[in-house]
């Protein structure tokens, strides 16, 4: 028996999963990304075609696209440690290896929202008549993951491995997580980058905003696109090749106060 079996978040829920015969669990997930910490403001909401849907559904007008995934490890229980949640999702042509290449996906917030079919909005149904439409029967309010690691990549599928929101509050030991992304915030400490160093401003692909890349961009407006992409390149493009914002030469370079490990991503 899952947790969300056992504390359901609306009366509606608790009815229905009480019924000799109770209608269709429906699972849809919504991933988000944020600029601060995988370098893209992004959410995607899926399902992963369980109970023979394929087409894509509508719920709290939101709509969830049927997409090759698979989900595993879910289950909750009240002894030993906590689940920690696969899902695999397709990687054809190599789509989402270029993704994590571009952007940092490690701890992308993934939410689980599991309801009936019978509480879906009106639109997945014939005619657009649906009696019984509830968008506040859910399982579970908090059922929110984050991801932990890669587990696997190839160029069928990429498998991602989630923890609950509590472990990430936790310890590690190594303190830093070894990934090819910088952790560092922003023009944060660790970062060194600053107006004061430099008055320049880029866009979270490594592109300067200038009057020629963004015209007719005010200077509060390039502010607010100024983004860091957290690769590698990201250093480069502020701090130049040899650091030399920093007071390094070609034949004495600065080394880039660069926080993640270049040749940590899994090669495929």
């Amino acid at each position: 028996m899952t947790s969300s079996q056992i504390s359901p978040a609306s009366t509606s829920i608790s009815q229905e999963i009480q019924k000799l015969e109770p209608s269709a669990v429906i699972t849809l997930f919504v991933l988000t990304y944020t600029a601060d910490v995988n370098g893209i403001d992004q959410t995607i909401r899926y399902h992963a075609g369980t109970n023979e849907i394929k087409s894509n559904i509508l719920f709290a007008s939101n709509e969830y696209v049927a997409f090759p995934a698979e989900v595993t490890g879910f289950n909750s229980s009240v002894h030993g440690t906590l689940p920690r949640p696969k899902f695999k999702v397709s990687n054809v042509n190599n789509v989402l290896s270029a993704f994590i290449q571009a952007y940092n996906p490690l701890q992308g917030q993934l939410q689980r929202i599991q309801t009936c079919k019978k509480f879906l909005d009106k639109e997945n149904f014939p005619n657009n008549t649906n009696d019984t439409e509830d968008t506040s029967a859910i399982f579970r309010t908090d059922d929110i993951w984050y991801i932990d690691r890669i587990s696997e990549e190839n160029p069928e599928f990429v498998e991602f491995e989630l923890i609950p929101k509590i472990n990430m509050q936790n310890f590690r030991i190594p303190r830093r997580q070894i990934t090819e992304h910088c952790p560092w915030e922003y023009k944060g400490e660790e970062c060194g980058f600053s107006n004061s160093l430099n008055s320049k401003c880029f866009t979270v692909d490594d592109v300067e905003i200038t009057d020629t890349t963004h015209p007719d961009t005010s200077q509060a407006q390039k502010k607010a696109l100024d983004k860091c992409g957290h690769k590698y390149s990201s250093c480069v493009a502020r701090f130049e090749q040899f650091g030399q914002k920093l007071g390094g030469t070609k034949n004495d370079p600065v080394p880039l106060p660069f926080g993640g490990f270049t040749n940590a991503r899994i090669k495929i």
